[in-house]
């Protein structure tokens, strides 16, 4: 089970909770791949320093599915923060990902 952390730390931040994400996949697939690059892009942008990102392949460990109730892939769950919250597919809608998992955009400069 690769475990992907955000090797920057953001001081700033430092007294909030880091989040724990477990992304589902089967295989090395396109749509796999895509979720976990968006994903990352995400995280590297409103989450960064403040997240890890567990990439769990049921391809190689199906039993894992169970515990988190996966039912389509990919899916994404947070752990932490609490409640755990679960989106499916391959994350490509950003605002859908933001408002899914509770995360208030950073405001851009324009």
């Amino acid at each position: 089970m690769p475990v992907i952390q955000n090797p920057k730390n953001n001081p700033s931040m430092s007294n909030q909770e880091t989040w724990q994400l477990r992304l589902y996949v089967a295989g090395e697939t396109l749509k796999s791949a895509t979720a976990l690059r968006n994903l990352r892009q995400y995280c590297e942008t409103h989450l960064k320093g403040l997240y890890t990102i567990e990439v769990i392949d049921l391809l190689v460990q199906p039993q894992l599915a169970e515990g988190d109730q996966i039912l389509a892939i990919p899916t994404l769950v947070r752990k932490v923060p609490e409640p755990i919250r679960k989106i499916i597919g391959d994350l490509s809608n950003e605002e859908k990902v933001l408002v899914g998992l509770n995360i208030v955009p950073l405001l851009k400069n324009t």
